[in-house]
């Protein structure tokens, strides 16, 4: 049995594997592999983006196992609901959602700085004033064109995942028209060196970059409600999701690396560090296909930054109707329905996010996507990676009788696996970001979050300031005692 949902279920196997290839395959791996390469300190940087497969399939059996088991709208909401209303409330959910105001807009403001980023192709005098002038107008742009009635974004999502494939395409047959093996392939003799701590270092940072070019490869679990035969269709479309990016991302790095010298990705004065997409195009076939890509690229960046926004100022709002959260982003607009403040909070922490990592250091020693990708990995690695392994321990034991169409291959190995990983990420965040302080920056909002959720449960005299209300909605109910 499941719980109860009004939407239709009409997104089948198909379906669901492309939702989540759109949502992983964005502006990512167009700006991702000098920062992988310069993480590694050399073409291996191949490296990080199977271990960001690795550790993206291991956590992804947690969402499959989780989300066949309670195929509602909600995804980590759920399952944190399910999982800790045991002994701590609302607090679990709560958390969740204040953490996604945080790390949604994040993840949307390295869309922004890769728009930018690609812009100084057709813009190569631009400065960085002028670029954070543009940064903040395509945040205001975004928001002002959401403030409005949306039905669907079925045609914004078929354009982004046409524009993104006809420019993945694009750049992996031309780099392959004029690959050279000995220049994709010349690894540094030291390169892989287990007993050096920079080795892991940079391991790390790869990693963290890695996994945040997955990153969507759970999507269709947000979707449990709308999906055909939930606990066949969610697996399988996250786990080929995830094959079948990993072989794009292969094949795009090592082409690029075939045709662009991996010292150049390293030289904030080379086009190739800022827009490595347009400058292959450019060394195989010339300054008017690379013009017209780098176009490409910016409509995907654009396009990610407005999909991103549009759901993610709605999952507060869920939550607040749900009453998990603060009532006043459960309120719509009079006129357009949409929720007012989740799209007005999450802009403007967007811009912030796109603002802060463009000054808090030098480019060359902070670059700013490695900023925003290790802010938005660490605040999630708390409250979602984490927890959500917790809950799937939880659920095993304290709802038995949970009905689970799909459990986890070599239990409980692969969230084993995933546990490293995350804790890799989290451990290292500080040292492969001197002076950021990702770890830190990620506690402090958790601790704010605490105490909002204590003010919160106060007035709306919950737990701890009012009794628990446990619903297993999505467990089977107990065998009737026969006679």
């Amino acid at each position: 049995m499941t719980g109860p949902s009004t939407l239709p279920r009409k997104i089948g196997l198909f379906q669901a594997t492309t939702i989540n290839m759109s949502q992983m395959v964005g502006i990512g791996p167009f700006v991702t592999i000098p920062l992988m390469v310069a993480a590694f300190g050399g073409p291996h940087a191949v490296l990080g983006f199977v271990a960001g497969a690795i550790l993206a399939l291991a956590d992804g059996l947690i969402w499959a196992e989780l989300g066949a088991a309670m195929p509602g709208a909600g995804g980590t909401y759920v399952y944190l609901r399910e999982a800790f209303q045991y002994r701590s409330g609302r607090l679990m959910p709560f958390l969740f959602v204040w953490t996604a105001i945080l790390f949604i807009p994040l993840i949307m403001s390295t869309g922004v700085q890769g728009l930018v980023q690609y812009l100084t192709y057709l813009w190569p005098s631009m400065t960085t004033g002028q670029g954070d002038i543009v940064g903040l107008a395509v945040v205001a742009l975004v928001v002002l064109l959401l403030w409005r009635k949306v039905e669907s974004i079925g045609r914004i999502t078929v354009v982004m995942w046409a524009v993104m494939i006809i420019s993945v395409a694009a750049v992996i047959l031309a780099a392959f028209t004029h690959f050279d093996a000995g220049m994709a392939f010349d690894w540094p003799s030291n390169a892989i060196d287990l007993g050096s701590n920079t080795f892991w270092l940079g391991f790390a940072s790869g990693l963290t970059i890695g996994i945040y070019d997955y990153l969507g490869y759970n999507t269709s679990a947000y979707l449990g409600a709308e999906l055909k035969d939930p606990g066949r269709v969610l697996p399988r479309s996250i786990v080929t999701a995830i094959v079948a990016v990993m072989g794009i991302y292969l094949c795009m790095q090592i082409g690029v690396l075939g045709v662009i010298d991996w010292h150049d990705l390293l030289d904030p004065g080379n086009v190739a560090s800022q827009s490595v997409a347009s400058a292959v195009l450019e060394t195989t076939i010339g300054k008017g296909a690379a013009q017209v890509v780098t176009v490409l690229i910016l409509v995907t960046a654009f396009a990610s930054v407005f999909a991103g926004l549009l759901g993610g100022s709605r999952v507060p709002f869920d939550a607040a109707r749900d009453g998990v959260f603060f009532r006043s982003f459960g309120r719509l607009h009079p006129k357009h329905e949409f929720p007012v403040l989740g799209l007005i909070v999450m802009g403007v922490v967007t811009a912030a996010g796109f603002v802060f990592a463009r000054h808090i250091g030098t480019s060359a020693t902070h670059p700013p996507l490695a900023v925003l990708i290790s802010l938005l990995t660490t605040v999630m690695v708390i409250v979602q990676a984490f927890a959500q392994i917790a809950a799937l321990v939880v659920l095993r034991r304290r709802q038995p009788n949970l009905a689970r169409p799909y459990k986890m291959l070599l239990y409980p190995l692969p969230a084993v696996v995933a546990a490293i990983g995350w804790a890799v990420i989290y451990g290292y965040a500080d040292k492969a970001n001197p002076g950021v302080h990702p770890i830190e920056w990620s506690l402090a909002w958790v601790g704010i979050g605490l105490v909002s959720f204590l003010i919160w449960a106060r007035v709306e005299k919950t737990w701890p300031f009012g009794p628990k209300e446990i619903h297993e909605r999505f467990a089977e109910p107990e065998p009737a005692p026969t006679a």
